[in-house]
């Protein structure tokens, strides 16, 4: 944090928060804004209005930034605006000391999300980004158990992110708009950075962008990983799992439910076979977890960090920045048709390298 840095707001009061664009992801920041008893309401930025009827209050939706800082300046605001609008949307609140939580991925390319942080910094304001799913609770009960040795040694972190067209898409593909949702959860799970990916995409939709991709890859200290993301299935899965030496954890993110795959043993007495000791299968374990809305575990996360709290969890923008670095990787990858190598970075909220479990392992810089 830079020394002219925002003071803390004062704690005796609640944060008024507010939400600039209020589409598919704004609506649901403006209902949690205005529902959850974590803030007051400031109101909501969107020049078309409140097409989705999220906002109680119409007099609390604003054509423009500058109108709704005019009204009283929030103390924070959701930036949900297309991916294409992120910076300049950002540069306005943090000029006027707003404290931003930026949707994901945090811009467009690598070099307006560095631009975008530096600007953050300069602002002495907390910044961070909405990669909601690690707020989900069957993939925080996978990390616990997973960084906790459940499962041993880490072998591979597979996802598939997979459904319809989302027609609110309209200025990114597929690598960007759902796949970094997945390159940042690879390395969270998977205890470290990624080294190296290799990327297939295909183009089915007349558009200019990707609508399918498939990556392999490495994160350090071994463990490999597969992401496979389309718009193109006529079904929507969300599905997470890692495998270890011990078994496998299955995390379902629609349903939020996560299962424990045990290896089992099988003893022989066909002793030609019995030096062939492979896994077979053991017992299947389907955990209940408490189940609380990520949208507001993100909020609640954020809102600590404005306040000051060093325990904040929250995803940093040096994670988002190394989220928007692995997707241009990929994309990099699939047009070359060559593997990429990473060189993995640890960046804290203050911008430091050497990071700490609050700051993220996940991150990496394209090379």
């Amino acid at each position: 944090m830079s020394a002219s840095a925002v003071s803390p707001p004062d704690a005796t009061r609640p944060l008024r928060g507010a939400v600039v664009g209020l589409g598919m992801m704004g609506r649901h920041h403006a209902r949690v804004l205005q529902t959850a008893g974590v803030t007051t309401f400031a109101g909501a930025v969107d020049p078309e209005g409140d097409r989705h009827g999220a906002v109680g209050d119409p007099a609390l939706v604003f054509p423009t930034i500058g109108s709704l800082l005019r009204d009283g300046k929030p103390d924070l605001a959701i930036v949900a605006v297309p991916t294409e609008d992120h910076l300049a949307a950002a540069l306005e609140l943090v000029a006027a000391g707003v404290h931003v939580l930026v949707e994901k991925p945090l811009a467009e390319t690598p070099e307006l999300a560095r631009e975008l942080i530096a600007a953050i910094r300069a602002a002495g304001v907390h910044g961070a980004v909405g990669h909601v799913e690690r707020c989900n609770p069957a993939l925080l009960e996978l990390r616990r158990r997973t960084l906790g040795g459940q499962l041993g040694q880490v072998f591979h972190v597979a996802t598939e992110r997979l459904g319809p067209f989302p027609a609110r898409i309209r200025d990114v593909g597929v690598v960007k708009d759902l796949a970094t949702h997945d390159l940042d959860l690879v390395g969270w799970l998977g205890g470290g950075g990624v080294t190296t990916l290799s990327a297939q995409t295909q183009h089915r939709m007349n558009r200019p962008h990707e609508d399918l991709v498939n990556v392999v890859g490495r994160l350090e200290g071994g463990t490999t990983f597969t992401t496979m993301v389309d718009w193109l299935s006529p079904t929507k899965v969300r599905q997470t799992r890692v495998l270890g030496e011990k078994g496998m954890l299955v995390a379902d993110t629609l349903t939020a439910d996560l299962t424990f795959y045990a290896n089992g043993e099988v003893t022989s007495e066909w002793d030609s076979l019995r030096s062939l000791r492979g896994v077979s299968e053991g017992d299947v374990t389907r955990y209940a977890l408490s189940r609380r809305e990520p949208l507001l575990v993100e909020l609640e996360g954020f809102c600590a960090l404005v306040r000051g709290e060093e325990d904040a969890q929250v995803v940093t923008l040096e994670e988002g920045l190394a989220a928007v670095d692995l997707a241009d990787a990929v994309l990099r990858s699939a047009q070359s048709q060559e593997t990429v190598h990473v060189l993995p970075i640890r960046g804290g909220r203050d911008g430091s390298t050497g990071g700490s479990d609050a700051a993220g392992d996940a991150a990496g810089v394209a090379r």
